[in-house]
């Protein structure tokens, strides 16, 4: 269960309009954990929003074919991150890019898979509104439950951190002003840790600010109970920002 005010169903209704089918709706509760374990009001309210982020996106798939259960998927991975806000709209966001499979920093998705190491991007100049997926790290990110890992839930975050002006592990459109620098110096440490080699955190997260954000998003909504059992402080906070306590 989710512990936040959550929308009257006529409110829920006026706000987000339309709904998914219910073929959609059975996609969501066979393969996304998250969505399984909200109450049966929460399930409404999450699948409006599915249903109008999926109607005010596009979703181009490029060489590969894109399933249904797909766009649920990269739905599903726009809504959990943002589900605590009633309000939310991802106003840097208008097309999601599926690639086959991982690519490189010239977007090419063939070739030496050495050489093509990204799952996931988004940005600003010529990715501005955009974002770009790997199908098969979005696949992956919902199949494996046990990992800590979600690539599409991971780019959702750096939209969220984004949505203030700037892109750095500070995302003051849901972190509040006296959170800041507990929220530095909690980074700080646990970066040092990962450096060490005394953390179960992805090392990718120690490459800045901005990746670990992402990063620890990702463990916080895949392994919410195990956070909170090895890192406490850093999953107290996450459910601050996040307004969900998905632990309990």
């Amino acid at each position: 269960m989710i512990y936040y005010i959550t929308n009257k169903k006529e409110v829920i209704v006026q706000k987000f309009g339309g709904d998914l089918t219910t073929k959609q709706k059975n996609l969501l509760l066979e393969n996304v954990l998250y969505y399984k374990n909200l109450t049966e009001l929460e399930k409404e309210s999450f699948t409006k929003r599915v249903a109008f982020f999926l109607k005010t996106t596009t979703i181009k798939p490029v060489d590969c074919k894109v399933t249904d259960l797909d766009k649920i998927y990269i739905g599903a991975s726009a809504i959990i991150p943002v589900f605590g806000f009633d309000n939310w709209r991802y106003s840097n966001l208008k097309v999601v890019y599926v690639f086959p499979d991982a690519f490189n920093e010239i977007f090419q998705y063939k070739g030496n898979r050495n050489n093509r190491r990204i799952l996931g991007m988004v940005g600003t100049g010529y990715l501005q509104y955009k974002m770009i997926l790997s199908l098969k790290a979005l696949r992956h990110g919902f199949e494996n439950k046990t990992d800590k890992n979600n690539t599409a839930i991971h780019e959702f975050v750096h939209l969220i951190d984004m949505a203030d002006g700037t892109i750095d592990g500070l995302p003051s459109s849901i972190i509040e002003k006296p959170y800041t620098l507990p929220w530095l110096d909690l980074i700080h440490r646990k970066i040092e840790k990962i450096d060490d080699g005394k953390s179960d955190i992805n090392p990718y997260g120690a490459t800045s600010k901005v990746e670990f954000f992402a990063v620890a998003s990702e463990y916080f909504f895949e392994r919410p109970k195990l956070l909170k059992r090895k890192h406490p402080k850093l999953y107290k906070k996450l459910s601050i920002f996040f307004k969900q306590d998905l632990a309990s």
